[in-house]
């Protein structure tokens, strides 16, 4: 574990405000608070969580284009909690190129609470690539990721035949050339993927919200004003009609870094 992690104070719910979440190896405790009123068998057969990061200002990246340059250590300190919660973690293909993923893992000390809530070892990681535009460096890896993509992507063959056609999920939307989002997340869960952990970007979240697809959003806000033409965490050319109400779960700080875990209340709950 790295040794700057700092220690995270609740702010809400108010009961527990005042509790102090020291750094530990296992994560006990903040494992706990993530796992609180996360469903074993999702409902809707999967359950799907975004994480994402932005400034006060609502700059979901830096200047360079990178959530990287936003977030510090208490953000990665839950970061890779919730990661080590999921079963598969999805993203798109623009998000898989700017981050520069690679195939994910789960560090050691993570192992056995993962193993014990029925996970994998191991975490997929999925991407969503209308045109198959996914980094030569994952494809060609040792764990490939999944592809979710559509019968008219251009590079479907090869694709096919690079990682594997049991890796490449295609879906058709009422739009042409798009994923249609809600049969790629069925097809997931149909896999035994049903805890889904979306990192974004910003408008991959946008269309899952606009699908009424998310079930919790959880953000960190850095204390830091970036200015600039970054997009929101929420990236759509639309309004959400209705907007999604949130209803939130905990609040957590440290040293000017607030970290909330809200339900995203679905349409038709």
């Amino acid at each position: 574990m790295p040794d700057d992690f700092p220690a995270l104070d609740v702010l809400l719910p108010l009961e527990r405000a005042g509790t102090r979440f020291e750094p530990r190896a296992d994560e006990a405790e903040l494992l706990g608070a993530f796992t609180d009123r996360l469903p074993l068998d999702p409902p809707r057969g999967v359950h799907v969580r975004a994480n994402m990061v932005s400034s006060v200002d609502g700059g979901a990246t830096g200047a360079d284009h990178r959530s990287g340059s936003i977030n510090d250590p208490a953000d990665f300190r839950v970061f890779r909690v919730l990661r080590a919660l999921a079963d598969v973690v999805l993203i798109g293909a623009g998000t898989a190129r700017a981050e520069q993923y690679r195939a994910l893992s789960v560090p050691d000390e993570l192992r056995e609470a993962r193993t014990a809530l029925g996970r994998s070892p191991e975490i997929e990681l999925a991407i969503v690539s209308a045109s198959g535009d996914v980094p030569d460096a994952l494809l060609d890896g040792e764990r490939p990721p999944m592809l979710l993509t559509t019968g008219t992507c251009p590079r479907l063959g090869e694709l096919r035949d690079r990682i594997g056609a049991e890796r490449v999920i295609v879906t058709e939307a009422d739009v042409p050339g798009a994923v249609d989002l809600r049969v790629a997340l069925a097809a997931l869960g149909a896999r035994g993927l049903s805890h889904v952990l979306t990192e974004g970007g910003p408008t991959l979240l946008g269309q899952l919200l606009g699908a009424d697809l998310v079930d919790e959003l959880c953000q960190t806000f850095s204390p830091v004003l970036v200015g600039g033409p970054a997009p929101r965490v929420v990236d759509l050319p639309m309004w959400l009609d209705p907007a999604r109400e949130l209803r939130p779960l905990h609040l957590l700080h440290a040293g000017g870094v607030l970290l909330g875990r809200w339900q995203v209340v679905r349409l038709g709950a």
